[in-house]
């Protein structure tokens, strides 16, 4: 094995960071039970119990705590780590290193990837810089940074097993038999033997020369420990996903609009390919929006090369569309019954047009679970209010889930501030940030008193 310099592990273990994750979560009053949210890894850090806020005539609320891994990708505070490390998480504190603590704010997210971008507020931060992960062999040596079993720090060697491997871990309802180019989950994972173990999640996969060649993300074990084989996001995936985050707020991806499964001996032989390998064309968008069909792909074609990149399955189609933008234009090799086709096609978003696509925003009230509905003077009379706004509907958001708020309160105040409409009510929760403590104050027709429930935002 290539001796590893200690200068260069040096700069990898500077670039490593630990997530402490807060999900604040309703217990019974004088519980103080902290929970590992369900599917997290568990890491070394020392778990912070925040102080605890009590919903007034309710239960008390106390943090679920978990834990991940991340990496430092420049010195201004940017930081990649998996998207289930993040996804439900109410505060991020971050760890560096040399155990200085910040709060990070989560940038963006992509869950078909598994990825997500934080930053912290500091500068001239150590960082790993990516490679080109495409350029990588099987059988080249690697380490897997991370943060496993309270083990701050741990480096593990192994070599590439594999690449392009799809495990059907981020959206295991999808089929790789026959799967949407573009609607479903991009798995294209470098496996690797570096022992992976939960708290890994989020960490570097690198190189001897100390570059990011993926970031650690799955393991496939029957016991949940390490048993020889790891998965991390390849390097060129992760790159582009950053670099639409910031550029755009929401990842970019090309889209065909067709639906493809791995060419077998099997399949070979029912619909009589003359090719062993590649991504065969089953179908088209439901809803007609193809650029694929558009430019003269028909249904039984195989996919065996785009621009000068070999295609051996849907896997590494889906891939490589995935790692294009909207409006790109890729010139297709297909096989039509053994003849061979080279198509040019401009690739389009998931809408069926070649213009980027805007990150989608929730207004405050709808990113809680709440519909609200103004409540007119003649009611408001009625029950002896002078303002309210009155919870029309309760949906999957952190109201329904951290209170026990019914439809038909009407909310007279926030925190201490009078809201006489559905948009009063949303400036004033657009104005809070993550963790901040919220106080829904109001009263239930017909019930003779107030009721108060506390959140955290």
């Amino acid at each position: 094995m290539k001796n590893f310099g200690s200068l260069v592990l040096a700069a990898i273990l500077g670039s490593l960071i630990t997530m402490a994750t807060y999900q604040w979560i309703a217990k019974e009053k004088n519980s103080v039970t902290i929970e590992h949210i369900d599917g997290m890894p568990t890491s070394q850090v020392a778990y912070r119990i925040n102080e605890r806020g009590e919903a007034p005539n309710g239960p008390q609320q106390g943090p679920s705590v978990s834990s991940g891994s991340g990496v430092i990708i420049n010195a201004e505070g940017y930081i990649v780590t998996n998207n289930h490390v993040v996804q439900d998480a109410d505060v991020v504190d971050v760890t560096l290193h040399d155990n200085r603590s910040f709060k990070a704010e989560v940038v963006g997210t992509d869950p078909d990837t598994d990825l997500a971008l934080i930053k912290i507020n500091q500068k001239d931060l150590p960082y790993l810089s990516f490679v080109n992960s495409d350029n990588s062999k099987v059988g080249e040596w690697v380490l897997a940074v991370g943060n496993p079993f309270n083990l701050n720090s741990t480096v593990t060697a192994g070599i590439i097993s594999a690449k392009g491997r799809n495990i059907n871990i981020i959206n295991s309802n999808n089929s790789s038999r026959n799967t949407e180019q573009g609607s479903t989950a991009i798995e294209s994972f470098i496996q690797t033997d570096a022992a992976i173990n939960p708290g890994n999640s989020g960490g570097a996969l690198v190189n001897l020369d100390g570059g990011l060649l993926g970031i650690n993300t799955a393991i496939a074990s029957p016991t949940g420990s390490y048993s020889g084989y790891g998965f991390a996001v390849p390097a060129n995936i992760v790159s582009k996903v950053v670099e639409d985050l910031l550029a755009f707020g929401t990842v970019q991806r090309g889209w065909l609009g067709i639906q493809v499964g791995s060419v077998n001996s099997e399949l070979a032989k029912s619909e009589g390919l003359d090719v062993a390998e590649g991504a065969y064309v089953s179908g088209f968008a439901k809803d007609g929006k193809s650029a694929a069909k558009d430019a003269g792909i028909n249904i039984g074609d195989v996919v065996v090369k785009i621009d000068e990149t070999p295609i051996k399955s849907s896997t590494a189609l889906i891939e490589y569309v995935g790692r294009k933008r909207p409006g790109d234009k890729i010139n297709i090799t297909i096989d039509r019954k053994g003849k061979s086709l080279v198509i040019p096609v401009t690739l389009r978003n998931k809408d069926g047009k070649y213009g980027t696509v805007k990150r989608e925003e929730k207004d405050a009230v709808t990113s809680l679970g709440m519909e609200l509905q103004d409540i007119d003077a003649k009611k408001l009379k009625a029950l002896d209010l002078t303002y309210g706004v009155e919870v029309k509907s309760l949906a999957n958001g952190k109201v329904e889930k951290y209170t026990d708020m019914h439809e038909g309160f009407i909310i007279t105040h926030i925190d201490s501030a009078p809201v006489k409409s559905a948009r009063e009510v949303n400036e004033l929760l657009k104005k809070k940030k993550s963790g901040d403590q919220v106080i829904l104050a109001g009263v239930y027709p017909e019930v003779p008193r107030e009721y108060l429930y506390a959140f955290r935002f």
